[in-house]
């Protein structure tokens, strides 16, 4: 089955020449693009694609607003940020604006076709690591919101400590390897993670995590000897 894919850019030119490399993939099928932010959001909830490639500037309402609506309403599509700036407060406010990734516009057509194959999948798109380097950089030092104190409360103690882990921007055999444990019981944890706290995948753990209070830039966290099972 094809993965099916919208494209939202104000340039034309762009719009076809990602059109043309996505198309000449098998299993990849354009059902349709946009020229703005607007036209994007109508045109995502019409065709319900699994990806969606998103560019950030963009007239009438840019990228990132877009993408906030469309997971605001809880959409199964993956959207995948698409700029020419790689500079990382675009990254950290997509991130938070709840996407699967951050792509360069000057990307090879084997990397974008990479990338929506691997959001395709469930995957995020960026490695967990440069995710905690950038919310470190930007994330805002306050208290945190009351609703995501809450939402920690619910997660055993466990699952405190894999949230931990993936906050530092570990693999599953990574944690794993930390708590003597099988991956397979890893990813178990982390699934129950995400389904507690509503997330989509391990960016927005790490997101949820600095963002919560659990974890701060700079702090040290020191692996529990307590065994995941």
């Amino acid at each position: 089955m094809s993965i099916r894919i919208v494209i939202a850019d104000d340039e034309g030119v762009v719009r076809g020449g990602l059109r043309m490399i996505l198309e000449a993939e098998e299993d990849l099928e354009v059902v349709g693009d946009a020229a703005d932010g607007r036209e994007a959001i109508e045109l995502v909830r019409r065709t319900k694609p699994d990806v969606a490639l998103m560019d950030i500037r963009m007239p009438n309402l840019d990228g990132i607003a877009a993408a906030r609506t469309l997971t605001g309403e809880g959409t199964d599509t993956r959207i995948v940020m698409l700029t020419t700036f790689d500079q990382d407060e675009y990254l950290y406010e997509a991130l938070r604006a709840g996407t699967s990734g951050f792509l360069l516009k000057a990307a090879p057509p084997e990397q974008l076709v990479a990338a929506v194959r691997t959001v395709a999948a469930g995957d995020a798109l960026l490695a967990p690591s440069v995710t905690r380097r950038v919310i470190e950089a930007f994330a805002d030092r306050g208290p945190p919101p009351k609703d995501l104190a809450a939402s920690v409360e619910e997660l055993t103690a466990r699952e405190l400590e894999v949230l931990r882990h993936l906050a530092r921007g570990e693999s599953n055999a990574e944690i794993a390897k930390a708590f003597t444990v099988e991956e397979s019981t890893v990813k178990t944890h982390v699934a129950r993670v995400l389904m507690k706290l509503g997330l989509r995948d391990r960016i927005q753990a790490v997101v949820f995590a600095y963002e919560s209070g659990l974890v701060r830039a700079g702090e040290a966290y020191d692996s529990s000897p307590s065994q995941l099972s």
